[in-house]
């Protein structure tokens, strides 16, 4: 079955991951990644999928995702790996969890001999402090220590 991606490094792509698995220089994931362009490479060695896979201890998956990516992404991306989005902002401010830690602190409402963490983020929303509240974000502001 003919590949859908197909890589054709350039003689400076071959040096830079020539240099990367001689040094092992990087993460391991990088170095597997350009192990794998290297063997995979249309215009050198041309392993098949599973013979790369063998070689290196790795799935055939992971092999066809590297290719994949060297298409469509470009050779940095492919042997550094995608930089993280930026993480989510906070659900509550410092007023709002100090809030949250005292209605924990206090006692619980009639009818309720403990407090729950459901119970607490119903009550959270009940009294307005934010407009809608998971319990597991309450139960990630109470659980910090530091």
């Amino acid at each position: 079955m003919p590949k859908k991606y197909i890589v054709r490094l350039t003689d400076a792509e071959r040096q830079t991951l020539g240099a990367v698995v001689a040094k092992f220089k990087g993460s391991s994931q990088k170095v597997r990644r350009a192990q794998v362009l290297l063997k995979a490479d249309a215009d050198g060695p041309s392993w098949t999928d599973a013979e790369i896979a063998d070689a290196y201890g790795c799935r055939t998956k992971t092999v066809e995702n590297i290719r994949e990516r060297f298409v469509t992404e470009g050779f940095e991306v492919t042997l550094e790996g995608k930089t993280r989005a930026e993480p989510r902002p906070k659900l509550l401010d410092g007023e709002q969890e100090a809030k949250v830690i005292a209605m924990r602190l206090g006692s619980p409402p009639a009818g309720f001999a403990n407090w729950t963490l459901r119970l607490l983020a119903e009550q959270v929303v009940a009294l307005e402090i934010v407009e809608s509240i998971s319990h597991e974000t309450v139960r990630r502001t109470l659980k910090k220590t530091a």
